[in-house]
């Protein structure tokens, strides 16, 4: 008798085995970066519904990441737009290095100035030693973030609300209890995470607002950390933060480029890769 095949489909080719399609979707997201249920359901020829179970059994698996409507790749350049949730997800590892190595630049009884990111929610996750830190942030999430023994005052600034980055958007400062002109602040520190880094563009982000906050977040500090991960070098986004040379240091999960480490010497960056170990 002879061997059994695979039944075809209706141009008489081989119909995929489901666990050839799911190691195949996994592929083409990884590929691609960001495709909605849709996209993947015309591509691989079956239902939306079969498509959404594959996705769920992926994500489970921590293949990709799924989406609503979607799924991402784990290593994708996020959209703007993209939930502060499923940004957490994305590079998670190389975002721990990254905060486990910042946290020790931060020392006790320091006054820092933390933007809102899904790298700067590492570093605070990695406060763990520190005490009587006085903090202020754009970023709603740091608050539940944070060990409360670590703080001595926590400060959030006010502005308009980026539901998807769990974030508010400006000015750095605070009323006064009375009228009058804004309280100024200084601090010791700012860690700052940016969207992207580049020799010609220096620091970057997607939106203006958050980009015009940075500048300023490092304007009130005596030292500035900037925060990326390597998928963000070589690249550059809509809205410039800042020329390279206004950091003093650059912590990221992996060595720049050579010419973007040549740039970052020659503008007096300090550059910190963290240990995989």
């Amino acid at each position: 008798m002879a061997a059994q095949t695979p039944a075809g489909d209706a141009t008489g080719q081989p119909r995929r085995l489901p666990a050839g399609r799911k190691a195949a979707l996994a592929s083409y997201v990884s590929e691609v970066g960001q495709v909605t249920v849709a996209q993947l359901a015309e591509r691989f020829d079956v239902s939306l519904d079969t498509i959404r179970r594959d996705l769920d059994q992926l994500d489970s698996e921590g293949v990709l990441i799924r989406t609503h409507g979607g799924a991402v790749g784990l290593s994708a350049v996020p959209r703007p737009d993209t939930g502060l949730d499923v940004r957490m997800r994305m590079q998670a590892s190389a975002k721990e290095q990254i905060g486990a190595l910042a946290a020790g630049l931060v020392t006790d009884g320091a006054a820092i100035i933390v933007n809102a990111g899904t790298t700067t929610l590492a570093v605070v996750r990695h406060l763990r030693d520190q005490r009587d830190l006085t903090i202020a942030t754009n970023s709603l999430r740091l608050p539940a973030e944070i060990a409360p023994d670590v703080v001595r005052d926590l400060y959030v600034f006010g502005g308009q609300v980026r539901f998807s980055a769990q974030a508010t958007v400006g000015p750095v400062s605070f009323q006064r209890m009375s009228p009058g002109d804004d309280l100024q602040i200084q601090c010791d520190l700012a860690l700052i995470a940016v969207g992207a880094v580049d020799a010609a563009s220096g620091y970057t982000t997607s939106n203006l607002g958050e980009a015009t906050m940075m500048a300023e977040m490092m304007d009130r500090a005596s030292s500035v950390a900037v925060l990326a991960d390597s998928s963000k070098f070589d690249r550059r986004l809509f809205a410039r933060v800042a020329e390279l040379a206004r950091a003093d240091y650059l912590i990221t999960d992996a060595p720049p480029s050579p010419g973007l480490a040549r740039a970052l010497e020659e503008a007096d960056v300090k550059v910190l890769v963290a240990d995989e170990d």
